[in-house]
C-alpha cells in the first residue's frame, strides 16, 4: 500500500472514531434529559446514505461526505434548518422545551468528550510506552542554531544548560517551549567551554513565526544526504543519497544546518556543491527553487531511536498524561493567535495537512498519539463562539441564562446560516492551501 493510502486510512479511522465519540457527547445527555434524537450520523448524508437503520425513534447511519458528523435533535435550530418543525408548537420532548442548563449540558457534551478522549489516550500512551525525552547526553555535539538566533548570541555547537534558570527536562521540546511559552533567558555552554545566559526578546514567538525559524535548535547533524526528492533541483542535478556535503557555494559545511542555510540563501541561483561520494570528491551545480529548496534532506538518521524512555506506573501515567494533554491544549490555544497574521493565513491546512501528521507506515503508537492531538484540536475549534459550531450555541445559551431572554428563532436561523457559510469558506480555504502546496511545493 502506498504512503498516501496508509496516511489516508489512518486519517479516516481517526476522524471516524472522534466524530462518533463527539456526537455521543451530545446524544447521551440529550437522552438523559428525555430529548428526542431523530438522527445519529457519521459523515454527512446529503441526498443519500451509505447505510442507515432506525432503532427506536433514532435513525443511525453513515453518510457519503466525510466532513464531519451530526446528531439531529428535535426542536433545535441546527445545520438541518428544519423550519417546518420549528413552526409548530413546542413539544415536551424537544430541545427548545428544555431548561437552559440542560440545553447547555447537551451542547458542551461533544467538546467535553473530545477533551476526555484526548487525555485518556495520552494517559494510555504514557502507561504503555512511557515518555521519550532527549537529555543533554543524547545531544553530545550540541545544537545547530538558526541564523536569527545566532544574532541573539547563540552559536553552533551550543549545549543547553538551563531555561529561565532551571534545568530543562526534554531538549526535544525546547523549540516548542520557546515558541509558545514565556522564555526570558537561556543558559548555554559554547563549544569553547564558556557559559553564557542569553536574554530573549519579549516577542520572540512572533519573531520566530514571521522568520520561519520555529525550530531554531536542532541536534547537530552530519552533512550527509539521506533523502533526495525526485523531480526537484537536487535530484535533477545529480545529488544522491549518501553524498557527504563538503562545501556549498565555496563555504565549508560542518553540519546539515549549514547546508540548509547556504542553500536557502541562494534561492533561484546556481550554486556549486562539493560532495564526497564513495571516497571521491565530485562537484555538482544545483539551482535551488525560488523558495530556497533543493529537495534534499537529512532526517537525523544518526539519532534514530536515541531517546531516553521514562517509564510510568499507572498512577504516574494518570498525572503525566493529563499534564501533557493539558499543555497540548494550552499551546494550541496560544499559537492560534498566529492564524490572524498574513503568514499564518497561508499556513492554514485542511485534510491534507491533518493527514500528514500520520506516518507513511502504519504505527499504532503514532496513530493514537495523533488521534489524541486531533481530539484536543477538535475540542478547541468546536468551542469557538461561531454560529453553527457548538461554541456558537453555547454563546447564545449563556446569553439567555444571563439575560433571561431567549434569542428569537428567526435570529437563530440567520446566525446559523451565516456561521455555516463561514465554515464552508474556511474549509474551502484550508483545503485550497493544501492543494496549492501540493501543486507548487
Amino acid at each position: 500500500m502506498s504512503e498516501f493510502w496508509v496516511k489516508a486510512a489512518q486519517l479516516l479511522l481517526s476522524l471516524s472514531i472522534l466524530i462518533v465519540l463527539h456526537e455521543l457527547g451530545h446524544f447521551i445527555p440529550a437522552k438523559l434529559f428525555k430529548t428526542r434524537v431523530e438522527k445519529f450520523y457519521l459523515f454527512f448524508d446529503i441526498k443519500y446514505s451509505l447505510f442507515k437503520k432506525k432503532i427506536g425513534e433514532t435513525v443511525y447511519g453513515i453518510g457519503w461526505l466525510p466532513l464531519g458528523g451530526y446528531v439531529k435533535i428535535s426542536g433545535m435550530i441546527d445545520e438541518s434548518m428544519d423550519k417546518e418543525q420549528m413552526a409548530g408548537p413546542p413539544q415536551p420532548w424537544e430541545f427548545r422545551s428544555k431548561p437552559a442548563w440542560q440545553r447547555l449540558i447537551i451542547m458542551v457534551g461533544g467538546v467535553t468528550v473530545n477533551i476526555i478522549v484526548g487525555l485518556l489516550i495520552y494517559i494510555g500512551i504514557f502507561y504503555v510506552n512511557g515518555e521519550r525525552i532527549i537529555t543533554p547526553e543524547l545531544a553530545p555535539r550540541g545544537f545547530s542554531v538558526a541564523q536569527s538566533f545566532k544574532e541573539l548570541g547563540f552559536k553552533d555547537g551550543d549545549h543547553i544548560l538551563a531555561v529561565n534558570g532551571e534545568e530543562f527536562k526534554d531538549l526535544g521540546d525546547l523549540n516548542r517551549y520557546i515558541f509558545l511559552r514565556d522564555v526570558d533567558n537561556i543558559t548555554v555552554a559554547h563549544s569553547n567551554g564558556d557559559q553564557e545566559t542569553i536574554s530573549l526578546p519579549e516577542d520572540i514567538g512572533m519573531r520566530m513565526f514571521k522568520s520561519g525559524d520555529t525550530n531554531p535548535f536542532n541536534r547537530w547533524r552530519k552533512p550527509v544526504i539521506d533523502t533526495v526528492i525526485p523531480g526537484l533541483p537536487g535530484a535533477e542535478a545529480g545529488l544522491q543519497k549518501g553524498d557527504v556535503v563538503l562545501e556549498v557555494g565555496g563555504v565549508m559545511t560542518a553540519s546539515w544546518k549549514m547546508v540548509q542555510e547556504n542553500v536557502a540563501g541562494n534561492a533561484g541561483k546556481p550554486i556549486l556543491f562539493a560532495v564526497n561520494r564513495n571516497g571521491q570528491k565530485k562537484e555538482i551545480t544545483v539551482t535551488p527553487n525560488e523558495k530556497g529548496k533543493a529537495g534534499i534532506n537529512n532526517y537525523g538518521k544518526e539519532y534514530d531511536g536515541k531517546f531516553e524512555v521514562i517509564k510510568y506506573n499507572f498512577w504516574e501515567s494518570l498525572s503525566g498524561g493529563t499534564v501533557f494533554g493539558y499543555n497540548i491544549l494550552v499551546d494550541y490555544v496560544k499559537q492560534f493567535k498566529y492564524v490572524f497574521t498574513k503568514e499564518g493565513a497561508t499556513q492554514i491546512g485542511g485534510f491534507g495537512a491533518i493527514g500528514n501528521l500520520f506516518p507513511g507506515t502504519w504505527s499504532w503508537t503514532a496513530f493514537w498519539f495523533n488521534t489524541a492531538l486531533i481530539s484536543i484540536i477538535l475540542a478547541f475549534m468546536n468551542i469557538l463562539p461561531i454560529p453553527a459550531l457548538d461554541g456558537g450555541h453555547v454563546m447564545f445559551l449563556l446569553y439567555e441564562i444571563v439575560s433571561g431572554r431567549k434569542p428569537s428563532d428567526k435570529f437563530m436561523e440567520y446566525a446559523q446560516m451565516i456561521g455555516f457559510f463561514l465554515l464552508i469558506a474556511l474549509v474551502l480555504f484550508a483545503n485550497g492551501n493544501d492543494l496549492y502546496r501540493w501543486l507548487f511545493g
